[in-house]
């Protein structure tokens, strides 16, 4: 039964909520079992390889032989399915460990080929795509240093264009296929496993010597496999997204093949040194906590986003995935179809935040983004996306989209604060 002790909730949004947890049920039943599958694989990594209070010391300086360093990143390799893995509280982001990615297999005169429409917004200026006047600053971007892009771009339904895909790839030969798992700011389905698996083998058939790099950010623990059970050679992530489980305080990871992670290294630090250099400073206890925890949390983000699905459904608004839809990442998206209306809804979430539920959040001029974001996030690590946040940039059609949640039980609360938000701006009645 929901009630409203500690937060006044209008009866009959109240009532609505029952509704939602009913029609709920047999979505988080099947979040739970993926789940349970995923904490019992990430459990069993920690006990093979012997994990203990000696990884957790801190190490300084250069860091030479910080075993809980290099432990944790067989463990995550392990986890992963992968051959090897960097997991380093020194990437800054999930951008930083693409780029890390990128910059370490693509040499001038290669080709980056992104199969899954445009990338991300933030990678535009590491990628180096002209600005509106045409041009791009030299800042040290791939199109600086001579290397190429391409695109295919989705089909008509927001999907990967197999034909396509396989035509480009067996025509450019590119070095480097990406691929993003998660919608971003769009609202184009994410992508499964398997469906990145599709992809991998249109790929292979054409240009079997191209790498295959998946950004997976958002994607880590949603299903039982990762992209690299289905082919893929080399992954990337944040840690302050779902493999820090909302421990980890910074940091982001690289997972595949043994001779890419190499290459990956070299461009991580220097040239010769690779990843035997790199002090943890202390940071290892949180990144095991994270990765510990991070199934589970992952399983009440998605909770989360089942319900707020299944209420804004039920409140007449457009969701994306629909409630009993097969999620292939964290983010939950609402189209509420005017700016007045997707302000208010960052602004119900606000207030709901465990940190700066004081603080109204307005839209502003973000840094690697085209148009205004506004961003509603009171988060105990600043920018953590595995907490409970919305964001979105105030472009047609006004979709705020909604990753995280550390509780279900929290989480549930916010979308009720937001609700009522909303529908003072929005056409929408009781």
């Amino acid at each position: 039964m929901t009630k409203s002790t500690f937060f006044p909730v209008d009866p009959r949004l109240l009532a609505l909520s029952e509704r939602a947890m009913e029609t709920a049920s047999s979505a988080f039943a099947r979040i739970e079992a993926a789940t349970e599958y995923n904490q019992q694989k990430v459990l069993a990594a920690f006990i093979d390889h012997r994990v203990s209070e000696s990884h957790f010391v801190p190490t300084t300086g250069y860091g030479y032989g910080d075993r809980g360093r290099d432990t944790l990143d067989e463990v995550f390799a392990q986890v992963m399915g992968a051959e090897d893995a960097l997991v380093r509280h020194s990437i800054v982001s999930g951008t930083h460990a693409i780029t890390i990615a990128l910059f370490g297999v693509l040499r001038p005169g290669d080709t980056m080929l992104a199969v899954t429409g445009a990338p991300y917004d933030t990678l535009e200026k590491v990628i180096g795509l002209p600005d509106s006047q045409g041009c791009h600053t030299d800042m040290g971007s791939l199109a600086d240093y001579g290397i190429r892009y391409e695109m295919v771009g989705l089909d008509e339904n927001g999907r990967p264009d197999l034909p396509a895909i396989r035509a480009a790839a067996e025509e450019k030969k590119a070095r480097l296929i990406h691929i993003q798992r998660s919608r971003g700011y769009n609202l184009r389905p994410s992508l499964t496993v398997e469906q990145i698996g599709k992809i991998i083998a249109a790929v292979r058939e054409v240009s079997p010597d191209s790498v295959v790099f998946v950004d997976n950010c958002y994607g880590e623990f949603v299903e039982e496999t990762e992209p690299t059970a289905v082919g893929a050679d080399l992954m990337a992530g944040s840690l302050i997204k779902n493999p820090g489980g909302g421990i980890a305080e910074n940091g982001g990871y690289l997972c595949g093949r043994t001779d890419l992670i190499e290459q990956c290294a070299y461009r991580m630090t220097t040239p010769g040194l690779g990843r035997e250099v790199g002090a943890s400073l202390g940071h290892n206890r949180t990144l095991y906590m994270g990765l510990f925890h991070a199934p589970h949390v992952v399983g009440e983000a998605l909770k989360t986003a089942v319900y707020c699905a299944t209420l804004f459904s039920l409140l007449g608004y457009e969701v994306t995935p629909r409630p009993d839809e097969e999620r292939a990442d964290i983010i939950q998206a609402v189209k509420l179809r005017t700016p007045e209306a997707l302000i208010a809804f960052c602004q119900g979430m606000q207030r709901g935040a465990p940190v700066d539920s004081f603080v109204v959040p307005e839209p502003w001029d973000m840094p690697g983004y085209e148009s205004q974001v506004i961003m509603a996030a009171g988060a105990f690590t600043m920018g953590a996306s595995i907490e409970l946040s919305a964001d979105a940039p105030l472009r047609e059609p006004y979709a705020a989209y909604m990753p995280g949640g550390l509780n279900f039980h929290s989480g549930k609360t916010v979308v009720l604060l937001a609700a009522p938000a909303v529908l003072e701006k929005g056409i929408i009645t009781l």
